[in-house]
């Protein structure tokens, strides 16, 4: 056989096994395309929630976590990808850099909450803590947001959502439009969806006029005081978040700096500083506040006692995690008869812990 006829010969069985070897290493994109005749089969959207769903155990959900971060990470960038706002983990780790938090550091996730002050139903914004509760019947589910800075702060109602919106067009009031004449910058009366578009992805239309829960176009922002008075949330959660909800569902937004209450007996104190600086004025505040909170609290439960060093350690850090403070005594009837044994000790004096 001449080596042109033997060259002929091979080339043929390349070709031949050449089906069989496409077969096999075909992805399942492709074979999913092929069962389809041809047509691409594209992927259901993933519409579950990005946070958990805690059981309420009392006044109480949740549970604090760990994360180990990678040497280019930010809190702003970590926050994003776990759906956590950056005050919160700022806040909640005192000594870390957020924006070089380095190789390997452990870091604390303020996932433990007391609830707000609020009915249990629908949603709840806290302003105080740049978070939205959503409760369901399986618990709670606590977002991230991003609510109106000082001088256009967001508004204390009890509203209602009255619309789910897609690709949702913004269409600036004028105060904006005027605010950005008058640094020299020019906006639109309409910003079509798109990259460019401050309200996301997704919103949800509020009773409150005006007023809408959106996404946003900027990563860095959610879970601060940073908004003309809307209530931002990261793309990846509100894009999954309005399909949750229905319309008509409740939408309390409330001011909650200090939260305390009840689990299996115990006493909890949930403390937020306004900002990453805890100057003195802002740490006298939340004294008078913690004061006022607690003294309602025990007269609305009289069997509780409370520990001032737990209080006074809560509002040094006020890091918007919960601490516990005292716990519900129960008196039972055994310690009754111990005591009528031994009348000597009838007349001490019950010792207490006073706030």
């Amino acid at each position: 056989m001449s080596l042109r006829l033997l060259y002929f010969v091979l080339l043929a069985s390349v070709m031949a096994m050449a089906p069989l070897q496409a077969a096999e290493t075909a992805t399942p994109d492709q074979d999913a395309k092929a069962q389809a005749g041809g047509e691409e089969v594209e992927e259901a959207p993933d519409r579950s929630p990005r946070v958990p769903t805690f059981p309420l155990k009392g006044d109480l959900a949740g549970e604090l976590d760990v994360f180990t971060t990678r040497y280019e990470d930010t809190f702003a960038a970590i926050g994003n990808r776990i759906a956590m706002g950056y005050l919160e983990l700022v806040k909640a780790n005192p000594g870390v850099d957020p924006w070089l938090p380095g190789e390997g550091t452990t870091i604390t996730l303020p996932r433990q909450y007391v609830m707000p002050d609020a009915r249990r139903e629908g949603i709840v914004i806290n302003l105080a803590e740049y978070r939205l509760y959503y409760f369901t019947e399986g618990g709670v589910q606590v977002y991230p947001v991003g609510v109106g800075s000082e001088e256009n702060p967001s508004p204390l109602t009890d509203a209602k959502v009255t619309m789910p919106l897609e690709s949702p067009a913004w269409y600036p009031p004028a105060s904006i439009r005027a605010e950005y004449e008058r640094s020299g910058e020019f906006l639109p009366r309409m910003i079509p969806p798109g990259p460019s578009n401050p309200l996301g992805t997704h919103a949800l239309l509020l009773s409150e006029k005006g007023y809408l829960i959106h996404g946003t176009n900027k990563k860095f922002g959610v879970g601060m005081a940073v908004s003309h008075g809307c209530f931002r949330m990261y793309n990846e959660d509100i894009s999954r978040f309005v399909y949750q909800v229905e319309k008509g569902t409740s939408v309390q937004v409330v001011r909650d700096p200090v939260k305390i209450g009840l689990s299996g007996g115990e006493v909890w104190l949930e403390v937020h500083r306004p900002d990453e600086e805890y100057p003195q004025e802002d740490r006298d505040t939340l004294w008078r506040q913690v004061f006022t909170e607690v003294e309602a609290f025990e007269k609305q439960h009289p069997g509780v006692e409370i520990q001032r060093r737990a209080i006074e350690i809560a509002v040094d850090q006020a890091d918007g995690i919960p601490v516990m403070i005292g716990e519900r005594v129960t008196r039972m009837a055994a310690d009754e008869t111990v005591e009528e044994k031994t009348p000597e000790t009838a007349g001490e004096p019950e010792q207490k812990l006073y706030f």
